[in-house]
C-alpha cells in the first residue's frame, strides 16, 4: 500500500513537470513564430462573382458598336504599340505567368505553345517581314524605328540572315454541339479578335494570321471583315503595324460546315484546298504547317483575351481561379434553364452557381435536374449528385471523369430521355467522321447503331459490357480526338446510367412477351 501511495506520487509529480514543460515550450515557440509573410496572398477557397470591371469581353451581347471607334471606347487598341515593341519575349513571359490555358478544350498551357515557334530560321524564304534596326543604329533592312527605340533584334530573337516565314491560324470553326462562345466575340468584339492576332502573331515572329471561320456564320465573317478593313485603313495591321516596325496581315478563310476542319492539321489542310482530314504527328504544326511553315493554330477565345491579358499584366489574370485553372472564361449555358445564356465568369466557380446566378436556375428548380454535360458534347455527362459540388475547370471536371472542354454547359432535366440524347449524340459524330482511320470509321458506326438499339430497349443486358469495350477501342487509336468525342459520351452514360438502360431492356422484353 505504501510502496502504491509513493508511485502514485511520484507519477503526479512527474505528470506536472511535463505539463509545465509542454505549456513553456508552447509560449516560447509562440513568442518566437515567424509573422505570416504578408506578400503571400492567403489562399482562395471560393470562386466566381465576377466583377464588372474584371470582364474582358464587354460587347458580348452587341448591345454596343462593334465597328472601331466603339472598340476604342472600350479600351480596345490601347497601347498595343508598346506591346510590340517590347518584343516576342516579354510578350511570352507575360502569357506564361498568365497561366492561359487553350480555351478550345485541349486546355494547353498558352504561352508554352506560343514559344514552340520561335525557332532558328531554315532557309524557306529570303525575305523578312520584319524591319529593325539595331540600337547602335546600324540597319538591319527598311525600319520604321529610330535608332533610340529599345526593342532590338537581339529582342526580337531575328536574325540577320534569312527568314522563314511563320504563320498564325485562328480556329473559329465552332462546331461542337452546344458551343457559341466564338461566334459572340465574331460578332460583338471583333477587334479584340484582330488585336489578339497581332500581338500573338508578334510573340511568334509570324508574318500573318489566317481566320478560319465556319461556313453557316455569314453575320459573323461580314461583322469581322468590316472589322479587319478598318484595322488596315487605321494602320493597326498591315505593314508597319500600329507604327511597331512590324508587318501582319490577318486574311479571313471561310469554311463549309465540316465538324472536322475542327481539329487543327484539318483545319490547316482545308486553308491549302485539300479535303479536311487530320495529318499524322509528328511533325507537328509549329515545325510543318501552313504551306510547309511553322505555324501556331488557336482558338478565338485564347487569342482575343491576350491583349488584355498583357495590358493588365499576367499577374492580374492568373489572379482568377484556382492554381493551374487561372483566368476568366466564357461559359455557354444552355437546355432546361430559365434563361439560357453566354456570360463571362471566373474560373473555378461551382456549377450549381453558375447556373444559378446566370440563367435562372434549373426549370422546375434544381432537384428536377437529371444531369448536365459541362463542356460541350464530346465530354462525359455527370449526374446531379455530382453537379452539386463541382468545380467548373480543367482539374476539377477531369477528377470527376468529365471535362471542361469548350465550356459548353447542357443542362437536361427529369423530361429528358438520357439515352436518346447519347444515342443522337453518337449519330452526329458517325457523320462527322473523315472515315481516314479504322477504329473511327468503323467504330462511330457501330456506336450508333448499338446505341439505336438501345434506346428502343432491343439490346441484350450483356451488350452494355459490349459497347463499353468498343468505346475502349475507339479511344486513343486514331490520328486525331474525334474518336474521343465519339466514346466519351457513351462511357458517361454507362458509367451513371447503366440502371436505365436495363430498365429500358427489360420492360421492352418484358412487352414482347406479353404481345406473344
Amino acid at each position: 500500500m505504501l510502496k502504491s501511495t509513493g508511485v502514485s506520487k511520484a507519477l503526479l509529480a512527474g505528470a506536472r513537470s511535463h505539463r509545465s514543460y509542454v505549456a513553456k515550450s508552447a509560449i516560447r515557440a509562440f513568442a518566437t513564430a515567424a509573422p505570416a509573410d504578408p506578400a503571400v496572398p492567403p489562399v482562395r477557397t471560393s470562386f466566381g462573382s465576377l466583377k464588372d470591371e474584371d470582364r474582358i469581353f464587354t460587347n458580348i451581347y452587341g448591345f454596343h458598336d462593334y465597328k472601331l471607334k466603339g472598340a476604342l471606347k472600350r479600351g480596345d487598341w490601347y497601347k498595343t504599340k508598346e506591346i510590340l515593341l517590347k518584343g516576342h519575349e516579354w510578350i511570352l513571359s507575360e502569357m506564361k505567368e498568365s497561366g492561359l490555358r487553350g480555351r478550345g478544350g485541349a486546355g494547353f498551357p498558352s504561352g508554352l505553345k506560343w514559344s514552340f515557334m520561335n525557332k532558328p530560321p531554315d532557309g524557306r524564304s529570303k525575305n523578312s517581314r520584319i524591319r529593325i534596326k539595331h540600337a547602335s543604329g546600324d540597319s538591319v533592312g527598311d525600319s520604321g524605328l529610330n535608332s533610340n527605340d529599345f526593342a532590338t533584334p537581339r529582342d526580337l530573337a531575328i536574325p540577320s540572315g534569312v527568314f522563314s516565314p511563320r504563320y498564325l491560324v485562328v480556329n473559329a470553326d465552332e462546331g461542337e454541339p452546344g458551343t457559341c462562345k466564338d461566334r459572340e466575340i465574331m460578332r460583338g468584339d471583333p477587334h479584340k479578335l484582330i488585336e489578339g492576332c497581332l500581338v500573338a502573331g508578334r510573340a511568334m515572329n509570324a508574318n500573318a494570321a489566317y481566320i478560319y471561320i465556319r461556313g453557316e456564320f455569314y453575320n459573323e465573317a461580314s461583322n469581322l471583315q468590316v472589322a479587319i478593313n478598318e484595322a488596315y485603313k487605321a494602320g493597326l495591321i498591315g505593314k508597319n503595324a500600329c507604327g511597331s516596325g512590324y508587318d501582319f496581315d490577318v486574311y479571313i478563310h471561310r469554311g463549309a460546315g465540316a465538324y472536322i476542319c475542327g481539329e487543327e492539321t484539318a483545319l490547316i489542310e482545308s486553308i491549302e484546298g485539300k479535303a479536311g482530314k487530320p495529318r499524322l504527328k509528328p511533325p507537328f504544326p509549329a515545325d510543318v504547317g501552313l504551306f510547309g511553315c511553322p505555324t501556331t493554330v488557336a482558338n478565338v477565345e485564347t487569342v482575343a483575351v491576350a491583349p488584355t491579358i498583357l495590358r493588365r499584366g499576367g499577374k492580374w489574370f492568373a489572379g482568377f481561379g484556382r492554381p493551374r485553372n487561372a483566368g476568366t472564361k466564357l461559359f455557354c449555358i444552355s437546355g432546361h434553364v430559365n434563361n439560357p445564356c453566354t456570360v463571362e465568369e471566373e474560373m473555378s466557380i461551382p456549377l450549381k452557381e453558375l447556373i444559378e446566378k446566370h440563367c435562372g436556375g434549373v426549370k422546375g428548380g434544381w432537384d428536377n435536374l437529371l444531369g448536365i454535360i459541362p463542356g460541350g458534347s464530346s465530354v462525359p455527362v455527370l449526374p446531379r449528385q455530382i453537379c452539386d459540388d463541382v468545380l467548373m475547370d480543367f482539374d476539377a471536371l477531369r477528377d470527376v471523369q468529365s471535362g471542361l472542354g469548350t465550356a459548353a454547359v447542357i443542362v437536361m432535366d427529369k423530361s429528358t430521355d438520357i439515352v436518346s440524347a447519347i444515342s443522337r449524340l453518337s449519330a452526329f459524330y458517325k457523320h462527322e467522321s473523315c472515315g481516314q482511320c479504322t477504329p473511327c470509321r468503323e467504330g462511330t458506326s457501330w456506336l450508333a447503331n448499338m446505341m439505336a438499339r438501345f434506346e428502343n430497349g432491343q439490346a441484350r443486358p450483356r451488350e452494355i459490357d459490349m459497347i463499353e469495350e468498343l468505346s475502349r477501342e475507339i479511344e486513343g487509336h486514331t490520328i486525331c480526338a474525334l474518336g474521343d468525342a465519339a466514346a466519351w459520351p457513351v462511357q458517361g452514360l454507362i458509367r451513371h446510367f447503366r440502371p436505365e438502360l436495363e430498365a429500358r431492356m427489360a420492360q421492352f422484353r418484358q412487352e414482347a412477351q406479353v404481345q406473344v
